[in-house]
């Protein structure tokens, strides 16, 4: 198999686990908000809080979070499908479509997510061709809404025909 096949199936793996949509938020040295979204995000340990997420050398926005000091994590909810693409697009103005203020920490915190989870940054990694960024939760915040989920190239909410077990913990 060629380096290209592999990573073909490497990518149709990866899109076939379903993971939460988040979008990834820091400030650039002008003070402008930058963003991304992210599904590459996992929790790491409890005592401390601490996150990680992984962005690719290439990501316009790579610069800003090689030189940030933090970061904030939106889980997004899932009602917010429109705002997951664009900020996973190449749109130079993501903002402007989002409702959103500057937290205490100075990081652009987007409204109406089901969770976010202001990060202080504790180390960064480089991993190929991305880096591994790993954060400590200082500030959280959870609503009642039902977070997003991402398959397949789709988002959308937790399906209501999914066993009640695998939705109620």
């Amino acid at each position: 198999m060629t380096i290209e096949e592999k990573q073909q199936v490497f990518k149709e793996i990866m899109g076939s686990y379903p993971t939460g949509v988040t979008i990834i938020t820091t400030t650039d040295s002008n003070g402008n908000p930058v963003g991304l979204t992210v599904n590459s995000f996992t929790s790491v340990s409890l005592s401390p809080l601490l996150v990680l997420w992984c962005i690719d050398h290439k990501a316009k926005s790579f610069e800003a979070f090689q030189e940030c000091d933090g970061f904030a994590i939106h889980i997004l909810a899932s009602d917010q499908k429109d705002l997951c693409w664009a900020f996973a697009g190449k749109e130079p103005d993501k903002f402007s479509i989002a409702k959103w203020s500057l937290s205490e920490y100075n990081l652009p915190i987007l409204d109406g997510s089901y969770g976010v989870m202001q990060c202080k940054l504790v180390k960064r990694v480089d991993a190929g061709d991305h880096t591994i960024l790993i954060g400590e939760a200082v500030e959280l915040t959870k609503t009642d809404k039902n977070p997003m989920l991402y398959f397949r190239r789709n988002v959308g909410p937790i399906p209501v025909n999914w066993p009640a077990s695998i939705t109620s913990r």
